[in-house]
């Protein structure tokens, strides 16, 4: 192993001090990150079958619920850049459950767009959606989920991006 460039030798796990093998455990970053993944496998199993991933399930309740949305529009509702909202959309257009349509005023606008397939999905998804929704909040607590989800529309407000 190379010293750095006091002479030092690098540190190993093993010679890690507790505050520095448990850095990460305290990175709120990851913390939410990891968090985020675990749920998602556990939203994406009670999904299944339905052939939806839990990150689809949500594209398609956002188009749904904002009624047509323009491309930038769904992906600044979602915080997601567009070409990220395209890759994310592409199976779904190839499913035929959802499809972009040319603003006639404006050829540069697309709406992302429900078919009747994709109305279909959503509302059979939504069912097995609010199974899994039951599930979190008996394992997790009706009232902490709330307080949950009201902590983190706070993370994603323009007043947290602006006290950051």
């Amino acid at each position: 192993m190379k010293a750095d460039s006091k002479g030092r030798a690098p540190r190993t796990p093993a010679s890690r001090t507790p505050a520095e093998a448990d850095l990460l455990s305290f990175c709120n970053n990851a913390a939410l990150r990891k968090a985020a993944r675990g749920l998602g496998k556990l939203y994406d199993a009670v999904l299944e079958p339905s052939g939806l991933k839990a990150t689809q399930y949500s594209l398609l309740t956002q188009i749904y619920d904002l009624g047509n949305p323009t491309m930038a529009e769904l992906a600044r509702s979602l915080l997601m850049d567009l070409s990220a909202m395209r890759h994310s959309l592409g199976p779904l257009i190839r499913d035929g459950l959802v499809r972009l349509r040319v603003e006639a005023r404006d050829r540069r606008v697309k709406r992302v767009v429900l078919t009747p397939a994709g109305v279909a999905k959503f509302e059979e998804a939504a069912q097995l959606w609010r199974k899994a929704q039951g599930r979190f909040e008996q394992a997790f607590g009706a009232a902490r989920a709330a307080k949950l989800r009201s902590e983190l529309r706070l993370l994603t407000s323009e007043e947290f991006k602006d006290a950051f």
